[in-house]
């Protein structure tokens, strides 16, 4: 009895920490809602601390993931050439991205709810990236070559699969936006390591 009701709590409190803010829920559904949320920018100190703090789960069923979900693909069909954008671009320390799956025919743009990254190769790239949040900033930086990722749709559904090449490069850098983690700062952090270099950046023909 006595652990049924401990494991009712912590269900209790993982629910209700999945639960959105009332101030997320003002940003997500600010103006029309069918319209593009402001990406946001490095250059302004109170959107920079919201870039820079780590995002917790969401819940996929609720109707407000589903329309920052939709919001989140407008502004990144809104932007010159992005190939991926994640919650705290646009406000919200949730995790939420979206990918365009260079991996996939067609080339789609597709969401991922509450992604994990469980594994990554040992070997790694060296490929140049850029970031919708950081103005004028652009660098070449080291990511697994694959890396395998875990993940739901807005059904709840659960989802796991291997990914490589210059999406799991896209993977990997929206994933890291949900840890707080910008390339300005990774930049230093790497400066000093090594990796074996493999041309995978190439977006497949």
């Amino acid at each position: 009895m006595k652990n049924t009701f401990l494991l009712l709590v912590l269900l209790t409190n993982w629910m209700n920490a999945q639960k959105l803010t009332s101030k997320e829920l003002s940003i997500i559904n600010q103006g029309d809602i069918n319209s593009a949320l402001p990406i946001y920018q490095t250059t302004d100190p109170e959107q920079h601390t919201t870039l820079l703090s780590v995002s917790t789960e969401v819940d996929p069923i609720d109707p407000n993931t589903a329309t920052l979900v939709k919001r989140m693909k407008l502004s990144l069909l809104a932007t010159d050439g992005g190939v991926g954008i994640a919650a705290p671009q646009v406000g919200i320390n949730r995790k939420v991205i979206w990918v365009q799956r260079f991996d996939k025919e067609g080339e789609p743009l597709e969401y991922f709810i509450n992604p994990v990254i469980v594994w990554r190769s040992e070997i790694q790239n060296l490929g140049p990236e850029g970031d919708l949040s950081i103005p004028d900033f652009r660098d070449q930086f080291y990511r697994s070559k694959v890396i395998q990722l875990e993940y739901v749709d807005l059904k709840g559904q659960k989802y796991s699969e291997l990914v490589e090449g210059f999406t799991a490069v896209i993977f990997q850098h929206e994933i890291d936006h949900l840890f707080g983690i910008l390339i300005s700062d990774k930049k230093e952090k790497q400066k000093n390591d090594t990796y074996q270099k493999v041309d995978a950046f190439q977006k497949n023909p």
